[in-house]
């Protein structure tokens, strides 16, 4: 695989930086934390600093004095303090989230917390997100501190809320309990350039194995392959897989991609670690991301100049979920489960399915 794919976002660094966060900010009775003062006196007048907090709050009984909005002025290499009061009544608040938009890129899982030496088993859920298991799951009450990216002019967009079980980055929707409250971060002006598409290179799938254990779905979300049996905390992650024909109806497939939801079908077979088992998630079935493919009249030549994300617009949501026959030059137009439009390209192929065999490929997608 290539180096920017073993480079791509790291969700070992968000245990570390997010564990930090809850570690300095939070305890097991839900403690509530005053306005950050700046403790250097100015010699002139004896007068300390307060500094400003962007703060949001959810009050599930008295949402009369809710702040879903807060903003904030940053320059480039400093850091915006922010606070997030979360109360419910009824509800009780599992999993906290939080994703960052840089200048209107796309909402990426944030981790980008200062590190300390903490006990990283404690807080932290696999897929990012944060575990108040270890707060008072009814009031949450988090500071920290957040960093300006090196951006001339624009805007960072922080989003948070909580959940009642295993969310969704890109699906604040899921299992909700309290959000989505942004707290934005302008620099400059805060006007955002034209938004670019993200694009990743040299993406390799190997045909599934039985047991789960080759690198064989992809995670537009995070740049990043999996193997099938990297499930649970990963399963939402995952948009589509590889397959390479099969006995049965797939048998005249050849190199295929199908979405996650309806890749046992396509494949023929039940991969073993695709769907979760009765144990996981209180026995709460899975919501496997659904993907929609065809072959585009665009060329290869084509892909290569696409560069804004409005270049994409004109993908049309086909009815398939799985497209066959793949050849290498193949243009492929998709819109993922959340709206998203993108091209993939096939690259090179190594027909068969064995473990080792493959299909290589690049992606454009809006941010």
């Amino acid at each position: 695989m290539k180096k920017h794919m073993q480079n791509s976002l790291n969700f070992g660094l968000i245990v570390l930086a997010l564990t930090f966060f809850i570690t300095a900010c939070s305890a097991d009775e839900g403690s509530i934390f005053e306005t950050p003062q700046n403790t250097d006196q100015d010699s002139t007048d004896g007068m300390d600093d307060t500094i400003e907090v962007a703060t949001l709050i959810f009050n599930e009984a008295d949402p009369s004095k809710n702040v879903l909005i807060a903003e904030a002025n940053g320059e480039v290499g400093s850091k915006v303090q922010g606070r997030v009061i979360f109360t419910s009544s009824a509800t009780t608040q599992r999993r906290l989230y939080i994703t960052q938009n840089i200048a209107g890129s796309g909402d990426m899982p944030f981790n980008d917390f200062d590190l300390e030496d903490t006990d990283l088993t404690k807080v932290l859920k696999a897929d990012g997100s944060i575990d108040l298991d270890g707060a008072n799951k009814k009031e949450i009450d988090f500071t920290f501190e957040l960093p300006v990216p090196n951006i001339e002019n624009g805007s960072i967009v922080y989003s948070f809320w909580t959940t009642k079980g295993k969310g969704d980055f890109r699906d604040p929707t899921k299992r909700i309990a309290l959000g989505v409250g942004t707290i934005t971060v302008r620099v400059g002006a805060g006007n955002n350039p034209f938004a670019t598409v993200r694009k990743f290179e040299g993406v390799k799938l190997f045909a599934p194995d039985q047991f789960g254990k080759t690198e064989s779905f992809f995670s537009l979300l995070n740049e990043t392959v999996y193997k099938i049996n990297q499930g649970p905390e990963f399963r939402a992650f995952w948009d589509f897989g590889y397959y390479y024909g099969a006995s049965g109806s797939s048998a005249n497939d050849d190199a295929s991609f199908a979405s996650t939801n309806t890749y046992d079908a396509a494949f023929g077979f039940d991969v073993e670690g695709l769907k979760p088992s009765d144990a996981e998630e209180d026995m709460i079935e899975e919501t496997l991301n659904e993907m929609f493919f065809a072959i585009s009249s665009r060329s290869s030549s084509d892909f290569e100049g696409i560069t804004l994300a409005g270049d994409l617009d004109s993908i049309v949501k086909s009815s398939d979920q799985k497209i066959t026959n793949l050849m290498v030059g193949d243009v492929i137009e998709f819109v993922d489960n959340y709206g998203k439009k993108g091209l993939i390209k096939i690259t090179a192929i190594q027909a068969g399915f064995g473990n080792n065999d493959f299909v290589e490929f690049s992606v454009k997608i809006q941010p």
